[in-house]
């Protein structure tokens, strides 16, 4: 069986499902990596031989708490990371095979709501352009959901399985070989977002595939710790991740055109941040929002 990384920020009301639901896993070695938590998620874990925790004593974001978990998990093939709001459900023995076939670097099954319905459009996606970047911050997708470039980005999941290429990494089995052959998650991607894309990116990149196998199932509540941050931050860091995926990985065109996006994108969003959290605050948000795109059009 794999080993288990869950990566936890405030996580105190999610994680002991998660965990004892990993802990009925079969041979099953669990690491938590807590980001400094400030709400007791540490003292709340349950403990056993097959569990350990590392508390960091500051927020080292959660790219770098998977790659913690990784290192700590040297002894195993395969390695499945797992955010706290999700909760196996079924199939991981599957989903470990899966990701150990010859040439596949990852896979993932079923992403489920509290109503065991498929979290089609977050589950699996393709990978990000810039047009499908632009439209994003634009809101063009959330208005017209039914334009060609938010289709091919919000795939339906093929329902016997198949490639994919981009897996939400809430629930995402990883080939050791294959994390540590692409460096492992890029750290850089601070706090969150973005980092799960940049990583499937790079491993189809070096010639990996990525497996959905629906035979594997977790619930998943979803955006639980990015909620525990204030308006302010979930702006910049959301942003700041999309600005950076852009700059790495797209090129100088496709990336300048991302960028000019956010930046026509902050207006509107400025004056509805003025309604509900006022002036200042909007202002210097979007304004430095701007700036960090303003810095990638350079």
């Amino acid at each position: 069986m794999p080993g288990i990384v869950i990566v936890t920020y405030n996580s105190a009301d999610v994680v002991e499902e998660c965990v004892k639901a990993c802990r009925g896993i079969a041979s099953a070695s669990i690491v938590v990596v807590d980001n400094a938590s400030q709400d007791g998620t540490v003292n709340i874990i349950p403990r056993d031989s097959n569990m350990r925790v590392i508390a960091n004593p500051r927020n080292l974001g959660f790219a770098a708490a998977v790659n913690q978990g990784f290192e700590a998990l040297w002894d195993f093939d395969a390695v499945l990371v797992l955010n706290p709001d999700a909760t196996p459900v079924s199939g991981i023995d599957t989903l470990e095979a899966a990701a150990m076939e010859p040439g596949v670097g990852a896979a993932t099954g079923r992403l489920l709501d509290c109503n065991g319905f498929d979290q089609h459009g977050f589950n699996v996606r393709g990978l990000p352009t810039a047009w499908t970047l632009a439209f994003e911050v634009l809101a063009i997708n959330r208005l017209f959901p039914g334009n060609p470039v938010n289709r091919r980005y919000r795939k339906h999941v093929p329902e016997s399985g198949g490639d994919i290429e981009q897996p939400a990494g809430a629930f995402l089995m990883v080939r050791r070989a294959a994390w540590a052959h692409v460096g492992g998650f890029d750290e850089s991607f601070f706090p969150i977002w973005f980092e799960d894309v940049d990583f499937c990116k790079r491993l189809l990149d070096h010639g990996y595939r990525i497996r959905y196998v629906p035979e594997a199932a977790a619930r998943h509540l979803g955006g639980h710790s990015a909620s525990s941050l204030s308006w302010q931050d979930r702006q910049l860091f959301w942003y700041g991740s999309l600005l950076k995926y852009a700059s790495k990985q797209l090129s100088a065109t496709s990336r300048r055109v991302v960028a000019l996006a956010v930046m026509l994108a902050c207006f509107p969003r400025m004056v509805a941040g003025m309604l509900q959290f006022g002036i200042s605050e909007s202002v210097s948000v979007y304004s430095r929002v701007i700036w960090l795109a303003g810095r990638r059009l350079r």
